[in-house]
């Protein structure tokens, strides 16, 4: 009986903070679609990547000298792991972990809705590239988008303000 008690009232604190959630969700659309129109209308971003993304960038994002700067951020930025005669690079394990998976998320998406980015995986696994080797090299692509994007948005915020 006591474990009974114990996981209804377990239960009634996951519904709580589920709807708690849901609550600070719906805060949360109107600020960043205000804050990020064009990166919002990205295949695959939606209002939680876009979210995580723009807290990675921080109120300045002019403080990253390049998308580079903010692709090492991420945790995108390649780094070599070649051993031998084959040339290869990998992810960087370091950065904001929060944007590598959101990034990670809007590649996945992408890889099921958006007819380019399949034709892209295909061209490449005929090229011998491996999955995770074309998951870098998409969430290199992707940051590049992002950070133009989020820069013109941010731009014009403070203009809008």
């Amino acid at each position: 009986m006591a474990a009974k008690l114990a996981l209804r009232s377990i239960a009634r604190g996951i519904a709580n903070l589920d709807t708690e959630i849901a609550e600070i969700d719906e805060e949360l659309k109107p600020l960043v679609k205000k804050a990020t129109p064009t990166t919002i209308s990205r295949t695959g971003i939606g209002i939680q990547h876009a979210a995580t993304l723009l807290i990675a960038a921080g109120e300045n994002i002019d403080r990253f000298g390049s998308e580079r700067a903010f692709a090492k951020l991420c945790g995108t930025a390649p780094l070599p792991a070649s051993s031998g005669q084959i040339t290869r690079h990998r992810l960087n394990p370091g950065g904001n972990r929060e944007a590598n998976k959101a990034l990670h998320m809007i590649v996945v998406v992408r890889l099921r809705y958006c007819d380019d980015t399949r034709a892209y995986m295909q061209r490449r696994l005929a090229e011998a590239k491996t999955k995770k080797e074309i998951i870098r090299c998409l969430k290199r692509y992707i940051i590049r988008q992002i950070y133009r994007d989020l820069r013109a948005d941010l731009a014009t915020l403070e203009l809008r303000t």
